[in-house]
Parts: C-alpha cells; sequence; structure tokens
C-alpha cells in the first residue's frame, strides 16, 4: 500500500517507504542526536536543560540553515517508535525540563504514537514542538492533545526574502495559519512555580542581517493579531555558515549592534511586553550540538 505523503506544505505527494520528498527521509523515525540542551529561551531551558530530540531532515532548507548537517538527513540513526518513547522516557530521567522536539513535521503520526506510548509508561513532561513554522494547519491538528508548547519560527513577512532564502513563496501565509492553530490548540502561555512553560506559544524571530524591516513587520504582526497571548523571542543569534558566502553574500556576516537595538527599541515601543532578547555574543558556531547521535539507543 502506497503512503503519498503530504504532511508538510510542500505536499510532494510522494510513497516516502521507497522514495525521498523534498525532507529528504523516509517515513521511518530517523534522528541526530537526543540529548539535554542548554541554548534555548529560559523557561524552556532553564539549569537542568531541555530534553531536545534532533530529527533529521527538513520540509523548508532555508540557505543559511545552521543545522544543515542533518537537515539534508544524511546524518542520523532510525529507530522505532518503540525506541523514541524510551528516549522520552531516558530524558525524563535525566531530569529534563520538558521533551523538545526539533524539526518533526515530516514525523508528525510516529510523534503522536510515541508520545502516547511514552504517557502510557510514564512521561510526565510538557512536549514543545520546536519548527520553522512552515507546517499545515491539516497536520498541526493531528498533534492537538500532544503538545502543550509550541515553539514556531516566523521567518519572513516578506513573500520575495522566503523565495529567495527558502525556496518556499507562500511562507508567510503558512506561517500565519499555522501560528492561528497553534494558538488555538494551547491558549495562553501557563507557567509552573519555577518558572518552566508547561502551556502556550512562543513565536521565535530569527534576525537576519541587513533584513530589520522585515523583522519589525513580523513583530508587529504578532503584536496587533496576539498582544500578550503569546510570547515572542527576538533572536540575535544568526552565524553565517561557510557556504553562504558566494550564493548570497549579503547573509555573509552576522547582525550589527544596530541592527539588533533598532529591532528591539521598535518592540519596545509597539508595548510588547512578553519577550525575549538575547545577548549577541551567542553568535558563533559553538553554539550549534553536536549532531554525532548521541542519546539514541
Amino acid at each position: 500500500m502506497q503512503n503519498k505523503c503530504n504532511l508538510c506544505p510542500r505536499s510532494c505527494n510522494v510513497d516516502r517507504d521507497n522514495s525521498f520528498g523534498i525532507c529528504q527521509v523516509s517515513n521511518t523515525v530517523k534522528v541526530a542526536r537526543a540529548a539535554l540542551h542548554f541554548w534555548e529561551e529560559p523557561c524552556i531551558s532553564g539549569e537542568n536543560g531541555s530534553g531536545a530530540v534532533f530529527f533529521s531532515g527538513c520540509p523548508l532548507h532555508c540557505v543559511f540553515c545552521q543545522n544543515e548537517e542533518i537537515s539534508h538527513g544524511k546524518v542520523g540513526k532510525e529507530i522505532t517508535t518503540e525506541q523514541l518513547a524510551e528516549i522520552f522516557l531516558n530524558l525524563q530521567a535525566q531530569g529534563a525540563n520538558n521533551i523538545n522536539l526539533v524539526t518533526g513535521t515530516h514525523y508528525i503520526p510516529a510523534i503522536v504514537e510515541s508520545v502516547t506510548k511514552a504517557r502510557e509508561q510514564g512521561l510526565k513532561l510538557p512536549i514543545i514542538y520546536n519548527t520553522s513554522g512552515y507546517e499545515k494547519v491539516e497536520s498541526l491538528k493531528l498533534l492537538a492533545g500532544i503538545v502543550d508548547v509550541y515553539l514556531p519560527d516566523f521567518k519572513y513577512m516578506d513573500k520575495d526574502l522566503a523565495a529567495k532564502y527558502s525556496h518556499a513563496s507562500d511562507y508567510p501565509e503558512v506561517a500565519k495559519a499555522a501560528i492561528e492553530e497553534m494558538v488555538r490548540q494551547c491558549g495562553q502561555p501557563q507557567f509552573d512555580e519555577n518558572g518552566f512553560i508547561q502551556k502556550g506559544v512562543i513565536v521565535r524571530q530569527l534576525l537576519l542581517p541587513g533584513h530589520v524591516k522585515d523583522a519589525k513587520n513580523i513583530i508587529s504582526y504578532l503584536h496587533e493579531v496576539y498582544d500578550n497571548r503569546i510570547y515572542v523571542s527576538m533572536m540575535s543569534q544568526y552565524t553565517p555558515m561557510a557556504h553562504i558566502a558566494d550564493k548570497y553574500p549579503e547573509l555573509n556576516r552576522r547582525v550589527t549592534k544596530r541592527e539588533y537595538e533598532s529591532y528591539i527599541n521598535f518592540a519596545i515601543e509597539l508595548g510588547i511586553d512578553n519577550a525575549f532578547i538575547q545577548d549577541r555574543m551567542v553568535a558563533k558556531e559553538s553554539f550549534i550540538p553536536d549532531f554525532n547521535c548521541e542519546g539514541l539507543l
């Protein structure tokens, strides 16, 4: 029986048991790393760390991707849904604050199955769905009751930028609809007594060099539509990777102090209260984890 995959907005319609679509992986779950991760927002990582599971493959393939090593599906180990459930439980035993599913769009049915199995075996941690924001509403609905916290990017408001850097001119409208569904599912952000998020949506916006205007348009949109029903994470961590210089020289630098301050000041002027900001010193390759299959069974 053929399995025509249309989980993501690319709608490749390929049989992933026998071929690859844009995501570059089969239906079998492939993971590149499962370990405590300390470089997320404070309400996610804390001192104990987030139980981050980095899935191989990606439907978007941004030209500036910092995780390119795994986004093309070349690195990782194939595992069963039973093994994935056990990984969740192992991370809980290590003291993780949550289970952080990084780029799992193309494995949504397996994620639902694995989380359900892990909960039956004692998993109590919040499930965080960490995504590019390029998601189908129909697929997100499969995660209702499974995901507690959505952590989407909102990369572009300008469709031309989306086409140039992610080959997805439909990204702005897709991300808007996806975030609307995420907020519908999870509602107002909720935190425990230690300040760790248990429910809600945090939208990340990575400032790209030379594109402050587009970032401001995104922040303005989010504030106008959602006000304090979500948190925004205003990220300065863009790091130019080695391959970027030849084809996209305008992205071959880090964000300047002036650019990031302009971005932050704009948010303050809008009256945004629920926001995370970054120290610009995080923009270095040492914050990109080793995808060495750590934590896999």
